[in-house]
């Protein structure tokens, strides 16, 4: 790790506010703010001429997607904060020349940590955040409560002293504390993939479609590349009320779906193999499909007949 002490991560408000006041000076100006402090703002007048599309504002009907506190989520993804990564050189293995990186931290601030040194340089990012059963926990952000109370409050917390809450669905923001929970963590996420870059996003059916929503706003729809299903479980629980479920999902984006491409690895010889063509087919050799089950039930399974007239038993 990195141990050059940083006081404080850049303030992303102000570099997003730099950015638009570059590309539109006609539209930054001033106004005073609740305080009577004179602040920097945005004539949305001036900049909905420049760019020459409607402002929808108040309650004009609209396609959006929100969720209580979604601001203080925006306001926390681009938030600086006073943090430093140290490294354990007692604890590292190899420390000097390894090319693992193993850190421990809150994940959001880490990943801004992160964005300083890894900003556009990452090809590849996997997550798998907390699936929302109702026995996840979630990061409590309102730490404004005095120690006493600090210490009375029947929650549980990580060995960094950081409050974690239980997300039960009784506590009436079920969705809504695992969106603010997961929503600047993408954001500074998609911060650190190059322009070919891509991420994967494991998830349950719980928060599959709010993940889809949430994605689609932090790293645009048209980088959508698919919604792949992976088996977890090879039996059925038998316990289950309706249906037993037996798979959960992976959420792919490509940061530019235009920059992004998906390489193909060379076929080894010991994977030719599988593959023959007894019959000298013109379409090529071919492997057919495993038909086998994983255990024999007398009672479910049952011998096929091939168009050759070969029975296939099932394994037992």
């Amino acid at each position: 790790m990195n141990d050059k002490l940083k006081m404080q991560t850049p303030n992303l408000t102000n570099e997003k506010f730099a950015a638009l006041a570059a590309l539109f000076p006609n539209a930054v100006t001033e106004t005073v703010d609740e305080n009577g402090a004179v602040v920097r703002a945005i004539d949305k007048d001036v900049l909905a001429q420049e760019i020459n599309a409607r402002v929808v504002e108040g309650k004009e009907e609209r396609y959006q997607f929100t969720w209580p506190d979604k601001k203080k989520s925006v306001l926390l993804a681009n938030a600086p904060i006073a943090a430093a990564l140290r490294p354990c050189r007692e604890e590292s293995v190899n420390f000097d020349t390894t090319e693992n990186l193993y850190i421990e931290g809150d994940n959001l601030d880490v990943l801004k940590l992160l964005r300083e040194t890894y900003l556009n340089r990452v090809k590849m990012i996997y997550i798998d955040p907390p699936y929302n059963t109702g026995n996840d926990f979630v990061y409590e952000d309102d730490f404004s409560e005095d120690a006493d109370e600090f210490y009375v409050r029947d929650y549980q917390y990580d060995e960094d002293g950081n409050r974690m809450v239980k997300n039960l669905d009784s506590n009436g923001r079920f969705h809504t504390d695992w969106l603010n929970m997961i929503y600047p963590r993408l954001r500074a996420a998609r911060d650190l993939l190059t322009d070919d870059g891509v991420i994967f996003i494991s998830i349950d059916d719980n928060e599959v479609e709010n993940l889809k929503k949430v994605c689609n706003e932090t790293l645009g729809e048209q980088n959508f590349v698919a919604q792949l299903v992976w088996q977890r479980a090879f039996s059925p629980k038998n316990d289950s009320m309706f249906i037993s479920n037996s798979h959960d999902y992976i959420v792919m984006y490509a940061k530019f779906i235009d920059e992004f491409k998906i390489g193909r690895l060379p076929r080894t010889e010991e994977a030719n193999a599988r593959y023959s063509n007894p019959d000298n087919d013109p379409r090529g050799v071919w492997m057919s499909s495993d038909i086998s089950v994983k255990t024999y039930n007398p009672n479910s399974d049952y011998p096929i007949t091939a168009p050759s007239g070969r029975v296939i038993e099932p394994p037992r």
